[in-house]
């Protein structure tokens, strides 16, 4: 126990090597975007993304979920350029198959590819793939009950993915505080951002090998095994075997209070203890969450403030492009192939 503050310590400054590292490396900048690129190019393309979520998300609430974990993934990796929608080809590797995409785990790029369908015939060569994901990730929330924000424009799609950055850069399910926060930071993202960012995770499903090393793990000591919690618990475990490999693609709720509305459910899990994922839980039950804690309190007892803080965040997320991009990016008609 003598060594521990100096354990505490020791993690902190290398946290804080990381953080002087990153920002000499990459920022949440402001970009060349601006809320009317579009106004005389393509004037209706708001309407358009709109109707087209509204029909998918009304077909299926998990659709929501989809688009907003593939805006995530997206701009975490060479920033939101539209790289996380590319295929493998004899030319190019995509970041599908990362091993933080789950192998193919990703889903919502048909919905992508009938909107852009949809833009191309309006308004040929005009939207980027970048900017479609963009605008359908706010439409995706205020569907399933989220904030409204307006959404900048005017990003370019690469030509380039990378699949080594994707699975460097995306937080995974099992990660420490330390790392997830380190992830965010370099992205230019504060550790507000972060928790808030995180309530995206009220909404959407889980596989079982994401939450395995979770629910036969440390989910009884933070839950402490309250009669409701060890009823969640069995649940879980019947849906996720512990033997790995067997199940690993059964998926349930992240938030099973409330799964298809976007509101403050996930941080009153996290203070049950009951948060699916470990890297959720640590926002709570982590030693290092002094900032944290007090953020998913703020947010589990202030909804408003969740959802103006989210807003922002968002906001910022989508604010990370690719330079490279600007100069040497293009509008793709097909948003799963570079332009021929």
């Amino acid at each position: 126990m003598a060594i521990y503050p100096s354990l505490i310590t020791l993690q902190c400054f290398i946290v804080l090597v990381c953080i002087s590292f990153f920002s000499s490396t990459i920022t949440a900048s402001d970009p060349p975007l601006t809320l009317d690129y579009y106004k005389s190019t393509c004037p209706n393309v708001l309407d358009t993304v709109r109707k087209e979520m509204e029909c998918h998300v009304l077909s299926d609430p998990r659709n929501a979920a989809f688009i907003v974990r593939l805006h995530f993934h997206d701009c975490f990796v060479q920033g939101c350029d539209g790289s996380i929608l590319l295929d493998d080809t004899i030319d190019l590797q995509g970041e599908k198959k990362a091993s933080t995409n789950g192998l193919n785990s990703l889903k919502g790029f048909r919905i992508i590819d009938k909107i852009k369908n949809k833009l191309e015939s309006e308004c040929p060569g005009i939207v980027s793939c970048a900017d479609l994901l963009t605008i359908a990730a706010r439409d995706a929330v205020i569907l399933v009950g989220g904030p409204y924000w307006d959404v900048p424009v005017g990003r370019k799609d690469s030509k380039t993915a990378n699949p080594d950055l994707a699975s460097q850069n995306i937080p995974t399910a099992n990660e420490g505080l330390l790392g997830i926060i380190s992830k965010f930071l370099y992205q230019g993202l504060s550790v507000t951002d972060m928790v808030a960012l995180s309530g995206a995770h009220t909404i959407g499903m889980a596989r079982c090998e994401n939450f395995r090393a979770r629910i036969y793990g440390d989910f009884g000591a933070t839950s402490g095994m309250k009669p409701l919690s060890s009823s969640y618990l069995r649940e879980l475990k019947s849906v996720c075997p512990a033997i790995s490999g067997s199940g690993d693609n059964n998926v349930t709720a992240m938030d099973n209070v409330t799964p298809d509305l976007f509101d403050n459910s996930f941080y009153h899990m996290l203070l049950r203890g009951e948060g699916l994922l470990n890297s959720d839980q640590e926002l709570y039950s982590s030693v290092f969450g002094i900032e944290t804690r007090k953020l998913v309190h703020k947010y589990a007892g202030e909804p408003v403030a969740f959802f103006n803080q989210f807003s922002d965040s968002m906001v910022k997320l989508g604010n990370i492009t690719n330079s490279d991009s600007f100069v040497n990016g293009e509008v793709r008609k097909n948003c799963r192939f570079v332009n021929t």
